[in-house]
């Protein structure tokens, strides 16, 4: 679907949120990265007045259900929203999408007493979410192997986990912690999703984890010992963890996917920025063959993408199994965001590498898509598997 094809109502709240993005999130980023680079958070002072901003137009938590506080968007309207929100990766805060996942998995699986004491308070961005599912010890994209144990004693539930790559708990109210509360059942019905709040006894941040020569991704290492919740904690029913989980992955690629295709534009307009007014041997960048193909192939990356995760998201919104295509999205999407950012760089020359532009820190973020919510080579392979066995199941079929 092209804008012209959208609802005016869409294109209007797009290009409202295009001119908030660009003109207001863009611009609080150094000041937001510089504080949480030296915090390993950015406090109040930088976000919340971009919150309160983004409410008084109209722009707070869109995707969120209504029933909530959100509002309301539909699923193929907040990814066509997602775009642009995803051209900063301060957008997110600013714009109460960063709970999104969280909060439609409280919402779905939560009980009445998990609405008002975490939902409620995480759709109006008074606290944040952190998930506990990878751990240090086993491969993160085999969650059968998790280690983490969670026993039930008169009413409570005592969890006992070492997790790592828990990003943001260092600032989260709680951890929806993924753990082994039935040993004996079936591979994909041994493990549950327990809410466990920071503050609680035997919770340990025990570091945030250096990644790629910086602290400020906030992706921490926690370990609870002993952690005593009430039984009521509980997300969903006992042994519901892997279906849960797999729920949230699933629209959360999406959504991924989507951010990506902001980040791989805002770069390939900077690139184009660069290669129009640097001179260099004789003429401009833009005059020379090599940089024309940066462009050139850049473009049909970001439009090839972007056609595979709206045909993803279309067949999830309507129901069908888009197993396949969200599997193509992800590793396709990382790899081009990772390429159009490369060249970028490649453009600005050394100063692509410095500070002085998102690029650098663009590009280490890009490098990390490689890797969450599933390896590209686990996504590679589950595709192949499905398409070796029935070719006739393909996108284009």
């Amino acid at each position: 679907m092209t804008v012209s094809a959208m609802s005016s109502e869409l294109v209007d709240l797009r290009g409202r949120m295009r001119r908030f993005i660009d003109d207001e999130v863009v611009a609080a980023e150094p000041v937001f990265f510089e504080q949480q680079e030296r915090t390993g958070f950015a406090g109040a002072a930088v976000l919340e007045p971009l919150r309160a901003a983004a409410k008084a137009k109209g722009l707070w938590a869109l995707g969120h259900p209504k029933e909530i506080g959100g509002g309301g968007l539909s699923f193929m309207d907040f990814v066509y929203l997602n775009e642009i929100i995803g051209r900063s990766e301060l957008g997110q805060l600013a714009v109460g999408s960063v709970s999104m996942q969280d909060s439609i998995m409280l919402h779905r699986y939560g009980s009445e007493e998990h609405r008002q004491r975490w939902l409620r308070p995480l759709v109006a961005g008074e606290i944040f979410p952190s998930v506990g599912l990878t751990e240090p010890e086993v491969a993160g994209s085999d969650p059968t192997l998790m280690r983490a144990t969670a026993h039930f004693d008169g009413d409570d539930i005592v969890v006992n986990a070492h997790k790592w790559f828990t990003t943001g708990a260092n600032s989260a109210a709680f951890t929806t912690v993924f753990a082994e509360t039935d040993p004996d059942a079936t591979a994909h019905r041994r493990f549950s999703a327990i809410i466990v709040p920071t503050d609680s006894p035997g919770y340990e941040i025990v570091r945030v984890i250096p990644t790629m020569g910086h602290t400020g991704g906030g992706h921490c290492e926690i370990r609870l010992t002993d952690v005593r919740v009430p039984s009521t904690n509980l997300l969903g029913g006992r042994g519901e963890g892997f279906v849960i989980a797999q729920h949230r992955l699933g629209p959360g690629r999406i959504f991924h996917c989507m951010r990506w295709l902001g980040q791989a534009q805002r770069a390939f307009e900077l690139m184009c920025a660069r290669a129009t007014t640097r001179y260099a041997h004789g003429s401009l960048l833009s005059e020379k063959g090599e940089i024309q193909r940066y462009v050139a192939e850049s473009a049909a990356e970001i439009q090839s993408h972007r056609l595979m995760t709206l045909d993803a998201a279309r067949r999830m919104d309507t129901g069908d199994d888009a197993r396949i295509e969200i599997a193509l999205i992800k590793f396709h999407g990382a790899t081009m965001l990772h390429n159009v950012i490369d060249r970028a760089i490649q453009v600005h020359g050394a100063l692509g590498v410095s500070g002085d532009t998102p690029l650098e820190r663009m590009y280490r973020e890009a490098r990390y898509a490689r890797l969450y919510d599933g390896p590209d080579e686990v996504h590679r392979a589950s595709v192949a598997r499905r398409l070796l066995k029935d070719p006739g199941s393909a996108p284009w079929a």
